[in-house]
């Protein structure tokens, strides 16, 4: 039973660091194109916005098919279904501005965070989690944050694009402290 149990952790592990290095480069990429566009809302920025919650839908779909032998991937479908509904009302928020943009954008990340907390929270035994608890809490605080900010005078989105660079530089950290359980040791 052990053997078998283990061989479920490794497989997830290793399914997870792919994933996970993926979602760094996405990330990285993503911020760093939405940065340099992110002056107004134009139809581009808002095309590249919708799009973050729906990789986030696709790595979900990934993440929860990966970890079916290693627990229950209800918060994930969860997620999956939150970063829908995101990438919806960010392309309805549009319409009414930087403000209502950041509101839909902040309200997710605090939504999201708790969910990657509880999820990295409960996958510790396999290690390679810490960076992903770290991650969730500040995307917590990060959305907050966003929500408080899209009441000042100018707010702007580059904060909010700028939150993804250290989201993907967690999912790299995570995706290399995962060698060790994707090995089987």
């Amino acid at each position: 039973m052990t053997a078998i149990a283990s061989s479920g952790v490794a497989e997830t592990a290793t399914a997870l660091r792919r994933l996970y290095f993926v979602r760094f480069g996405f990330a990285i990429i993503w911020a760093l194109i939405t940065t340099v566009l992110a002056k107004d809302l134009s139809p581009v920025v808002v095309v590249l916005l919708v799009l973050y919650p729906l990789f986030d839908v696709a790595a979900a779909i990934v993440d929860a098919r990966a970890s079916r032998t290693t627990g229950s991937p209800v918060l994930l479908y969860v997620n999956i279904a939150i970063s829908l509904l995101t990438a919806v009302g960010l392309a309805v928020a549009s319409a009414s501005g930087v403000p209502a943009v950041l509101r839909v954008w902040g309200a997710w990340a605090v939504v999201a965070g708790l969910i990657q907390l509880v999820v990295a929270i409960s996958r510790r035994a396999m290690g390679g989690q810490w960076p992903m608890i770290i991650s969730g809490a500040i995307s917590v605080l990060a959305g907050a944050s966003f929500i408080a900010g899209a009441s000042a005078d100018n707010p702007m989105l580059t904060n909010a694009v700028g939150y993804a660079i250290p989201g993907g530089i967690f999912f790299l950290i995570s995706a290399i402290r995962l060698g060790r359980a994707a090995k089987g040791k």
